[in-house]
Parts: C-alpha cells; sequence; structure tokens
C-alpha cells in the first residue's frame, strides 16, 4: 500500500503550481523520518510515505506512457541499483563476440554457426567476414542470440545453445568482455554489478578426476585438500582474477583521463558450478568456489548454472543441495544464491516440480534464489514463500529470458505471488547479451505489465542493493520489504542522500560499510534523477 496523506495527482497539480522553489523546500522539509510503524508479519508490507517528489516524478511517468521515446528515457536515466543475476559470457553483446571473433582470427562453421579455432577449413569461413558481409553477421547474430527468434520456436532450446556457439571467443576474453558489460551497467544508471563465472575450471575438473567420487562428503573435503590441491587451485583462480582485473582496466582505460563509464561500477563475481557434470567436479567447483568467497573480496558467491531440466541436474538435485549444506558449515562466510525453480508444466515431470525452490531454501539454505518461476507448482509453496519473506531470502527476476526460455510471461509469472508473501524481489538481467534486452527494459516490462508506480519501481531499486553480498551493514533498518526502507538510527533525521550526512554516526556507517555506502549513493541519484524529471516538464 502506498499512501502520502492525499491523492499523488491533486499534490502534484498543488506543488506544480507553486513553483520548483515550493518544491524544494517541501522536499527539505520532509526529511525526518516517520514514526516506526508496528512489526509486520511475513506476508503483510507497512504503508509507504511518498514523499512530493516522489508523487511528481510518479505523475510524470504516468504522463509519458503513451511516448515510447520519452518512456525509454525515463527508464534508461532512473537509477536502478545493482544486477544480482548476470552471467557474463551471456551479458556481453553479441556484436562484440563477432567483432572478438574476427580480431582473434577465429572461423565459424557454416552449417552450426558456431565459432571454431582456426584455420578455417571446408564448411567453415573466418570470422571476420562478418565485417563485409552484412547477411553473414545477421546470420551470426541470430545463432548467437534470441535476435529474431521466432515466437513458436523452441526458445529453451536456442537460448541454450548459444553458449556452446560463442563459447570459443568468450573463454579468451574476461577482462575485456566485463569492460563491455560494465560500461552498459554503469550508462544504464546502475551502481553495482555481481557477475557470473567458472573460476579454474580446467583445474578443477583436473582435481575432480584425480580425487573422484566419495558420497561421504566430509572425506570428499579431506581429499580435495589433502597435500595443498584444492589451495592450488584456488590459486589459479586468484590469477585468472588478476589478469582479468589487469585486462579489465587497460580495456577500460580506468585511472586515466579516458576512463570508461565502467570503471566507477563495483563489481564482484560469483563462482558458477556445473550441475550437469558428475557429482565429484560439482563438489570440487562448489568447494572452490566457496573457499574463493571467503579468501578473495573480489568473489562473493557460488550458484549452479546449466539448465536446471537436464537429466543429471534432476537426478542429483537433492544431492547437490545436500553437498550445499555441507560445505556451508566449512564456510560459514560463502554466501549461496542458486537458480532454482526454473521449470515450468511440461518441460519436465510433474514430481520434478515439486521441491526445487523448497529445497535450495530449506537444504542449502540459499539466501537468494534466481528464476523461481514454478513456485506455485511446488508442494508447500506458501510454506516455502513464507520462510522465504521471514528470512528475507530476495528472488531474482529476469523476466525476458523466463519469457525466452520458459514461455511464462504476465499473469502466469509468480512476480505479484512473490510480493503479495513479502518475499524480496530483484530485477535482474540474467544474459542480456543473448535476450537483446537491458536492465531498463526489465524496468520498464515490470511497470506495463503489473502497473507499477514509481515509488514501488524505486523500491524494487533499492532491494536491489539491499539483497547484494556487498560487506557490511545496509543503510536500511530491520526487513525493508516488510516494513518500509528506513534508515538506520544513525542515519535518521535526514533524507538520506542528501548532501553529506549530518549525523557523525551516519559517517561512521558509511564509512565501515562498502554496502550503506553504495545505498546512500543511490539514494543521492534518486535525489537528482528526481529533481532532473520535474525541472525538464
Amino acid at each position: 500500500m502506498i499512501t502520502n496523506g492525499s491523492s499523488p495527482a491533486r499534490r502534484a497539480r498543488r506543488l506544480a503550481g507553486a513553483g520548483l522553489g515550493a518544491l524544494a523546500v517541501v522536499c527539505t522539509l520532509a526529511a525526518p523520518a516517520p514514526a516506526a510503524p508496528p512489526a509486520a508479519s511475513p506476508g503483510t508490507t507497512a504503508a509507504r510515505t511518498v514523499t512530493p517528489s516522489e508523487a511528481l516524478t510518479d505523475a510524470y511517468l504516468r504522463s509519458v506512457r503513451g511516448n515510447p521515446a520519452r518512456l525509454r528515457a525515463f527508464f534508461v536515466a532512473m537509477p536502478k541499483g545493482g544486477d544480482l543475476h548476470n552471467h557474463l559470457s551471456g551479458a556481453v553483446s553479441t556484436e562484440y563476440l563477432v567483432e572478438r571473433a574476427a580480431e582473434d582470427g577465429l572461423c565459424v562453421d557454416t552449417q552450426t554457426m558456431t565459432a571454431v579455432e582456426p584455420p578455417c577449413g571446408p564448411g567453415t569461413r573466418p570470422a571476420a567476414d562478418a565485417r563485409t558481409d552484412a547477411a553473414f553477421a545477421a546470420a551470426i547474430v541470430r545463432a548467437w542470440s534470441m535476435q529474431d527468434f521466432p515466437p513458436d520456436g523452441n526458445g529453451h532450446d536456442h537460448f541454450f545453445d548459444t553458449f556452446g556457439k560463442f563459447g570459443e571467443v568468450t573463454w579468451r576474453h574476461r577482462g575485456d568482455m566485463l569492460a563491455d558489460v560494465a560500461d552498459t551497467a554503469a550508462e544504464q544508471n546502475q551502481f553495482y554489478l555481481e557477475t557470473m563465472v567458472t573460476p579454474a575450471s580446467g583445474e578443477a575438473r583436473k582435481l575432480a578426476a584425480q580425487v573422484g567420487w566419495n558420497p561421504d562428503l566430509a572425506a570428499l573435503h579431506a581429499a580435495l585438500t589433502a597435500d595443498g590441491r584444492l589451495d592450488a587451485v584456488v590459486a589459479a583462480a586468484r590469477k585468472e582474477a588478476d589478469d582479468a582485473d589487469a585486462e579489465f582496466r587497460a580495456s577500460a582505460h580506468c585511472g586515466t583521463a579516458a576512463a570508461r563509464p565502467g570503471c566507477a561500477l563495483t563489481v564482484r563475481w560469483i563462482s558458477q558450478v556445473s550441475r550437469g557434470t558428475s557429482p565429484e567436479r560439482v563438489f570440487t567447483q562448489m568447494d572452490v568456489g566457496m573457499r574463493l568467497a571467503e579468501t578473495d573480496p573480489r568473489f562473493v558467491a557460488v550458484n549452479l548454472v546449466q539448465p536446471e531440466d537436464g537429466e543429471i541436474a534432476l537426478r542429483d538435485y537433492s544431492l547437490q543441495m545436500r553437498m550445499l549444506q555441507y560445505l556451508r558449515g566449512v564456510h560459514p562466510r560463502a554466501h549461496v544464491t542458486l537458480h532454482a525453480g526454473e521449470l515450468w508444466p511440461g518441460l519436465v515431470k510433474p514430481a520434478d516440480l515439486a521441491f526445487h525452490i523448497g529445497e535450495a531454501v530449506g537444504v542449502a539454505g540459499a539466501e537468494r534464489i534466481g528464476h523461481g518461476v514454478d513456485l506455485v507448482h511446488e508442494d508447500g509453496w506458501q510454506a516455502s514463500a513464507r520462510t522465504m519473506a521471514a528470512r528475507q531470502t530476495a528472488v531474482e527476476v529476469p523476466f525476458s529470458s523466463n519469457a525466452q526460455i520458459l514461455g511464462v510471461k504476465g499473469a502466469e509469472h509468480p512476480f505479484e505471488t512473490y510480493r503479495a508473501y513479502g518475499v524480496p524481489v530483484v530485477l535482474a538481467t540474467d544474459d542480456p547479451g543473448v535476450s537483446r534486452v537491458d536492465i531498463s527494459h526489465e524496468y520498464q516490462y515490470t511497470a506495463a505489465t503489473y502497473g507499477l508506480t514509481y515509488p514501488e519501481l524505486k523500491d524494487l531499486a533499492r532491494a536491489s542493493l539491499q539483497y547484494a553480498f556487498l560487506p557490511g551493514a545496509p543503510l536500511w533498518s530491520g526487513n525493508p520489504t516488510a516494513l518500509g526502507y528506513r534508515p538506520q538510527p544513525a542515519c535518521r533525521g535526514q533524507l538520506p542522500g542528501t548532501g553529506r550526512p549530518v549525523s557523525a554516526a551516519c559517517r561512521r556507517l558509511l564509512a565501515a560499510s562498502p554496502k550503506a555506502a553504495l545505498e546512500w549513493r543511490q539514494e543521492a541519484a534518486f535525489a537528482a534523477f528526481e529533481y532532473r524529471v520535474l525541472t525538464s516538464r
């Protein structure tokens, strides 16, 4: 529920009539935080007080809904927090990948449109031909993305097949790819990115093969760590990250007068685990990723990737949840976010729809889940939703890929169900290069499809930093999904983001907490955005 004492339209007309000077005064005087609302149980949401500038910005948003250009400009300019569900190789633009393939001298199999190593033999063409042959370039783009994909086609298979087609390109350029993705995020007015990569993939695979499978997970962990073998894989992963950092800084010209926008973005890595591989390899990748998250601040979490409906992924799902449950005891400071519930009736048997989200939360202890599309098809889904609300287990929602892979959108998607149960929701892109979208598109789609107001969209952006795996205390107190975004006591008495914190205690909080500092930065960006919207009318 959204309340501000009178209708937004009436207050908007009154403030607009008073002029921008009056608006500035009102926004300044609106700084004191409201009294604490009564505690809300999971599944309920406290009334949200709307500030005068939010009401006017919402009125502007409603006024431009029939103007595609101005509507798009609004959503691009709006601060949008962070992207918490992003696969680096699927996030770069397809045109970027085609150009990198050309620069690397790669070839393209003309039957499968797969990038392959040179020399270019029969049935292949140099990727560089795409620079001068527009039809060839367009064919590669269609094969490596969802561009022009027919609505009645098998989007699931085409989407996942793209990664194998451009894989020969992406493994070579982690830092350069990050520069491309970071620029896009910064230009979309985001401040933070958690992006997924597979650290030391070859080394982890070799170690898993050496050790083999042991259903005694403690014994398996001991075998992996014996004689420093796991440490060697972790060291290789850190070296990869060092090289990627150097390549990123060089590509983006960070620290120079020509620094690209992405240099200002805060970036963290999430370690991918290939859920469709052998149990020993899955466990090894989990162990490596969680060790990295505890020992290297650039890494924050692990996540399972590859199709959740794959044969091995389905067969071993419960085993993999138990693996994570065990390893959380070994690596208690490592975060866990999981692809869970990226399923739909008809894609898998009914029995496989019954438990994935429930086990991700209840067994593996996931702090966030990605997709969560099959929620209402699970046994006891209401209890899972209440647990997620109580624990503040956020769901990462990439609407475009859900529609492209599963064919699920609009009222079929559980977005509104999650919100009704008080589950934190964050919007994400997943693989925006493959999907041919950006985060502004996801916000605009959400607003149009579910009728969200500007204050509701603003809180979705706030959630994307609140539930990020950044260290430090948050700017917001309690459970903001249930109780509203109210500053910590140290920062009350001033509208967050409006200048330097007045309170010494608030300044100490921001100095000690990267999370709170980034949230304060976003609040400053919201204040500037709302002012620009109002003064441009």
